[in-house]
């Protein structure tokens, strides 16, 4: 992708977040009849002599990209692969490529190519395919074996092991305790992983994993193996945080919350990484990360990008670590990377963020069975594959029994209903916390869902103070669209930041559980002739991705500030009017959070900042 398409284009305290489309099939893909039918081919090598593994590379809402990748792990040469599998009702093969791949209902097989049959030992031959579902994969076969190497046809793979506790946890050690996993012909041992690797083969319900670092946080996850080798998929995983190391979690009551936005299509047009964190030092000043942004589907939290998140692959150059992926590590993209800031920088937590403008359509849905949601939610943000990477979840809904982008009348009790529900299922140890209106004005947003009652499930709340005002009203009066007080001649009572606070506290929402917001990036817009705030225009001033949007790097030398008001800055170059935040109106709205009690602030996000992150530093200075 060499263009960008922004995503959450804040609207009236909203996140606009238009969907990009993907190339899929090339000309090489093959159209298949769905109900075609193949025999099975004799097993080309012994049940150990290859594995096949799927990976869904990308998903695009409507359809996914799906690959198998067959590797001979025996000392002779396969002349011939065959793979089966079965996928849920609703998920189906529509097109493939490097593969003869027919079905019979819900049972699929792909067969090799004649040019691709053969695969050496210690090689791999992968081919892909489109789909249509959401379904997994389920029951694999490899030339009639089990696709993880193991036993003959007919003997079941054994079960996911109970999740591990943990107990005794020190410095450097913690021991871990899980109830058994079945198996029809009897278990072995047990595959203890640490981070999605193996540390350890146990023959018992209970491991101590020793030479641990202080003050750190670990996910283990456990595997069965049975009596032919067959392993099971991991137990449910158990976050760690060993004693020790001088810190302790960053929260209301203890030192300020820095917390900034890193958004997903940043990796595109942008060309900004996880590694720019660490390069702009804003690393070594936030203290949470939020990632967004997940989806709200059918009631439940998915994948927002997959490629992006988990597959993309990163070369030394744009790695945190300076190391490159490699084509079969069990986890790329930018949760990898984030795996490796958080390794670097152990003080940062991480919380994946669902919704958004363009994504909050779906809570409605969710609304009507919480449980199902957090649940969903709660299997998503644990995934064995990156449960390390996160430390809670962050819901973004824009806005429960109000309009955004589209209108909600779930009741002014859905929002708390939700929160309730992700509480009880994530528990005490994760972080749980919600981003959410500013709207103060009389019976504005604010008034119309149990905010305070919500909030008693809560961390805290991303309060988004900003984008009061803007160009979607084209012809002005031009106005700071982050302003930290009202002042004469605003254009609506209560759209400030002073008036949201105010009306939270007196709802009963703790003052440490808010946090301020503040923009990265400023709004505009042109044919203006006045200098000053309320004077007409003609429309949106120019922006690099969005009309009457832009970053605060491109701002601060394009178009310098001429003035402040109400806590804010603006600028007057031309016939564009622009406003937005500064080092110097950042440190102050950082004096006025401290002075209100709040919790710390956040922002959004973090790509709008200087490569040197000047205004993650200014947040840093004025919090602390």
């Amino acid at each position: 992708m060499s263009t960008e398409t922004p995503r959450r284009t804040r609207f009236r305290f909203g996140a606009g977040k238009a969907t990009r489309s993907r190339a899929v099939a090339g000309l090489t893909a093959l159209l298949l009849p769905l109900a075609a039918m193949v025999g099975l081919a004799s097993p080309a090598e012994a049940a150990t002599s290859a594995t096949a593994t799927y990976l869904k590379k990308s998903d695009w809402g409507s359809g996914f990209e799906g690959q198998w990748t067959v590797k001979n792990t025996g000392t002779t040469s396969l002349s011939s692969w065959t793979i089966e599998w079965d996928f849920p009702s609703g998920t189906a093969v529509g097109s493939a490529w490097d593969a003869t791949v027919t079905s019979s209902g819900t049972h699929w097989t792909a067969k090799n190519l004649g040019w691709n049959g053969t695969v050496a030992p210690g090689a791999s031959i992968s081919f892909g395919f489109n789909g249509t579902g959401s379904g997994a994969p389920a029951g694999c076969k490899l030339n009639g074996a089990s696709c993880d190497g193991g036993s003959v046809p007919g003997d079941n793979a054994p079960s996911a092991p109970g999740t591990p506790t943990a107990s005794a946890v020190t410095d450097t050690s913690a021991k871990l305790s899980w109830s058994a996993a079945t198996d029809d012909h009897g278990i072995k041992n047990y595959d203890v992983l640490r981070d999605g690797a193996v540390v350890a083969t146990v023959t018992g319900l209970t491991y101590t994993n020793t030479g641990l670092t202080a003050g750190t946080d670990y996910s283990y996850t456990v595997k069965a193996r049975d009596t032919a080798d067959q392993t099971g998929p991991v137990s449910g995983a158990v976050k760690v945080h060993t004693t020790g190391g001088g810190g302790t979690d960053p929260g209301p009551g203890g030192d300020k919350i820095n917390l900034g936005y890193f958004t997903d299509w940043g990796v595109y047009g942008r060309n900004y990484h996880v590694k720019n964190l660490d390069t702009s030092g804003s690393a070594a000043k936030i203290t949470h990360i939020n990632y967004a942004f997940g989806n709200v589907q059918g009631g439940k939290c998915t994948i927002g990008d997959s490629y992006a998140d988990y597959d993309m692959v990163y070369t030394a150059d744009k790695s945190v670590d300076g190391v490159a992926d490699t084509w079969d590590q069990p986890l790329r993209g930018s949760f990898n990377q984030l795996r490796k800031l958080k390794a670097k920088y152990p003080h940062i937590k991480v919380l994946w963020s669902f919704g958004g403008w363009t994504w909050s359509g779906g809570f409605g849905q969710a609304a009507q069975n919480p449980a199902a949601f957090a649940q969903s939610c709660y299997d998503l943000v644990e995934d064995p594959r990156w449960a390390d990477v996160f430390d809670g979840i962050d819901i973004d809904w824009e806005y429960p029994n109000a309009c955004g982008l589209t209108c909600d009348t779930s009741g002014p009790a859905a929002l708390k209903n939700i929160t309730t529900a992700l509480r009880t299922k994530f528990g005490s140890s994760n972080l749980v916390t919600a981003a959410i209106t500013a709207d103060g004005s009389e019976g504005g947003k604010i008034d119309l869902a149990d905010y305070a009652g919500a909030a008693q499930s809560l961390n805290w709340y991303n309060v988004m103070t900003y984008d009061f005002f803007g160009a979607w009203a084209a012809k002005g009066p031009t106005a700071p669209h982050s302003p930290l007080t009202s002042y004469s001649g605003i254009p609506q009572a209560g759209f400030n930041s002073a008036d949201a606070i105010a009306k939270l506290k007196a709802k009963g929402v703790p003052a440490s559980k808010l946090l301020l917001g503040i923009g990265f990036y400023g709004r505009g817009w042109t044919g203006v002739t006045q200098a000053a705030p309320g004077g007409t225009a003609t429309g949106a001033a120019p922006g690099t991705y969005e009309a009457g949007i832009e970053d605060y790097k491109v701002l601060k030398n394009s178009c310098p500030a001429t003035g402040t008001i109400a806590g804010t800055a603006y600028a007057h170059c031309g016939t564009n009017w622009w406003s937005y935040d500064t080092p110097a109106t950042i440190q102050s709205k950082m004096a006025w959070a401290n002075s209100q009690g709040l919790g710390g602030a956040f922002f959004w996000e973090f790509s709008g900042d200087t490569a040197n992150g000047e205004l993650v530093s200014a947040m840093d200075n004025g919090l602390n």
